[in-house]
């Protein structure tokens, strides 16, 4: 009598009764196992004969030229294991391989073999595993977190320092973010650029990466859209706070104690024309003053002994530029400088 059994892998196997031919029947509960790199994995196999002897058992791994794992009879280890494979390496009585401290080299297809010396066809069966690296958090890397609106082509990428066969997810305000107009995904979904920032790309932004061992997702990170007039009034009010400090910090500034000279500006007289010329001069409106302003001039009463006077001369100004220029030197405070001298060599 004969009977056609088929495995979990597709493989078929023929069955014959005793007397006749028989074969090992193997079976495969899971053909693809995802592991850690650094942890363990269970390469899980069970067959049944009619014979009663110990199977020999051999585990290979598919490369350009299949590399042996292990070989037994039963449980007992035949030969040496390769390097790679010492003390990571245990075979149990149904055929099923245990793999210790896993290696990201460990990943790719293993074929198995069961045969027994009374049965004339070996089971076979094959089993797919895989090793990764586990993943670290990501984080989002960007030029700036504040950008001025109609910006182009603004970078988001999502980094981790570990993780293989990673793949990318991105959220905007904590809905799933997919490629449009303005929002470009890279081919690996990696990489979100904005190709034109609009106000309304002002949100929080986060990545998710996952591969067959794991999943974390990054910390959420805020863009910040500026309109260009703010921009503009934030740069002017700056700018002004940055003028009145200055001026503060002049006027409230006190000159040394070592003093080899000291100049005092003591008073400012105006120079006024000399009162033999023609009375037209007269300040009145309409009158030539407003044409041809008199002159005046500041000059200093005291400067260190031996020295002769210094004197400022503001000529041909009008009469707002001449109070104007009152007003600034008066209020000059007394200056000591070492060493200073101002025209008067």
């Amino acid at each position: 009598r004969q009977a056609m059994l088929e495995s979990n892998t597709g493989t078929s196997f023929l069955c014959f009764s005793p007397g006749e031919v028989s074969a090992v029947n193997m079976t495969v509960p899971n053909s693809l196992i995802r592991g850690s790199a650094g942890g363990e994995a269970v390469l899980s196999v069970c067959y049944s004969s009619f014979s009663l002897d110990l199977p020999v058992i051999k585990w290979q791994l598919r490369r350009e030229k299949s590399i042996t794992v292990v070989q037994s009879i039963g449980t007992d280890i035949i030969g040496t294991l390769r390097p790679e494979y010492r003390d990571r390496i245990l075979v149990f009585e149904n055929g099923t391989l245990l793999l210790h401290n896993l290696r990201l080299s460990d990943d790719g297809k293993y074929d198995v073999e069961i045969s027994i010396t009374d049965d004339t066809f070996p089971g076979e069966g094959s089993i797919t595993l895989t090793v990764d690296e586990p993943i670290s958090r990501p984080y989002i890397d960007m030029e700036s977190t504040s950008v001025l609106e109609l910006s182009e082509n603004i970078i988001l990428n999502c980094s981790h320092d570990n993780g293989t066969r990673t793949t990318y997810r991105w959220f905007k305000g904590g809905k799933p973010q997919t490629n449009e107009t303005r929002f470009v995904l890279s081919p690996d979904q990696k990489l979100l650029t904005i190709r034109r920032v609009l106000m309304a790309d002002d949100d929080i932004y986060s990545c998710a990466v996952e591969n067959p061992v794991g999943n974390m997702t990054s910390l959420p990170i805020r863009l910040t859209v500026y309109r260009r007039s703010s921009l503009y009034i934030i740069l002017s009010t700056g700018g002004i706070f940055l003028l009145i400090t200055l001026v503060t910090v002049c006027a409230c500034w006190t000159p040394s104690k070592n003093v080899r000279e000291c100049i005092e500006l003591d008073w400012i007289h105006p120079v006024l024309q000399d009162p033999s010329m023609d009375d037209s001069s007269s300040n009145s409106i309409g009158s030539p003053e407003l044409d041809n302003p008199p002159c005046y001039t500041s000059y200093t009463s005291s400067l260190t002994p031996g020295s002769p006077p210094l004197s400022l001369t503001f000529s041909c100004r009008s009469n707002w530029e001449v109070r104007l220029s009152y007003w600034i030197i008066l209020q000059i405070p007394t200056y000591c400088k070492s060493a200073w001298t101002m025209g008067t060599n």
